[in-house]
């Protein structure tokens, strides 16, 4: 066995609930590797976890994204050996990515290319995938088609905003400052809206001459449901993609009648990188734009491990642009 500090939480709770203590690392048994962490990925989805609106046994470990070198592989294991850098993400299969060392299923690693460092990859590894299956697997984009990008200057929302600019998209983004409007405009959005002072769906209206646009990704939820549903064009997308805000209510599907007949979607990354052939693809479509510069990735915020605490406060106070990592 070998000691490893990590964070786990015994109960949901605020970010005080999470505690950096010692655990033990066992030997990789079939169908595992034993990773040396360098950089652990913090993600929004990291506190529906630690809330409790995912739900998982108690007690458990914290995050689902990491990157580092293979320490061990156990039986059976061949599409990666010991040496390797690699990084993954995942769901529960991955949970305990806030650690100095883990075990991690063989199937859920992607090889690392030589261009991307340990710290891009934990920073771009689950932004950058859901990125790619939004832009690429959603919708069928038409160069020229308009979207509306809630939480703009997120880790999500710059990647995506990027990629929509190398299809040839109109990008409207959302922030809730001016210093996160100008990072989302050097980041490919045409239009920034801030949506502390201006009416979201009346200024899409304005910069769409009234039509609305194609698609809406909306991580926020609850507080930007029904504007999101009033910015997009007549049998338009709202893809719900977060609830920072909080759930979606309930509501009666004639209401998408009513408006358009839109559609609206609520997808896992789960479910686009289940497949590996897939998961591949879409992993090496990310590796290339970014390695080839044409997607930045940008950490803005780095945390030691033992201030994890401090990290998810952050998080959920909206202090965060771009990318956070824990440098290990």
């Amino acid at each position: 066995m070998t000691l490893t500090k990590a964070i786990r939480f015994y109960e949901t709770g605020t970010p005080d609930v999470l505690r950096y203590e010692d655990v033990e690392v066992g030997e990789p048994s079939v169908g595992e590797v034993r990773i040396r962490h360098v950089a652990v990925g913090l993600n929004y989805a990291d506190t529906y976890f630690r809330n409790g609106t995912y739900k998982i046994p108690m007690p458990n470990g914290m995050g689902v994204e990491a990157s580092g070198v293979v320490e061990q592989v156990g039986e059976g294991v061949t599409n990666v050996q010991v040496g390797d850098r690699v990084t993954y993400t995942g769901f529960i299969n991955t949970l305990g990515a806030y650690s100095e060392e883990t075990l991690v299923p063989a199937n859920a690693l992607i090889k690392l290319p030589e261009g991307i460092s340990c710290e891009t990859a934990a920073a771009m590894t689950m932004r950058g995938l859901t990125s790619a299956y939004l832009i690429r697997r959603i919708y069928d984009f038409k160069a020229g088609d308009s979207i509306l990008l809630h939480a703009a200057a997120g880790g999500v929302g710059l990647i995506v905003a990027q990629w929509a600019k190398l299809l040839g998209l109109t990008v409207i983004g959302t922030t809730s400052s001016e210093e996160k409007a100008a990072i989302a405009r050097a980041h490919g959005c045409d239009h920034v809206i801030n949506y502390s002072h201006e009416n979201v769906a009346e200024r899409v209206r304005e910069l769409t001459g009234g039509v609305g646009v194609s698609v809406v990704f909306d991580s926020v939820g609850k507080d930007t449901f029904m504007s999101s549903l009033d910015s997009l064009k007549r049998r338009g997308l709202l893809v719900c993609v977060g609830t920072a805000s909080g759930a979606i209510p309930p509501f009666d599907p004639v209401l998408l009648a009513m408006k358009g007949s839109l559609f609206v979607t609520r997808p896992a990354l789960a479910d686009y990188i289940a497949d590996p052939v897939e998961k591949q693809a879409l992993a090496n479509e990310l590796f290339d734009h970014v390695s080839s510069g044409r997607i930045k990735i940008e950490i803005n915020q780095r945390y030691k491990l033992e201030d994890a605490v401090q990290a998810h406060r952050d998080l959920e106070a909206r202090k965060t642009i771009g990318s956070s990592i824990f440098v290990i």
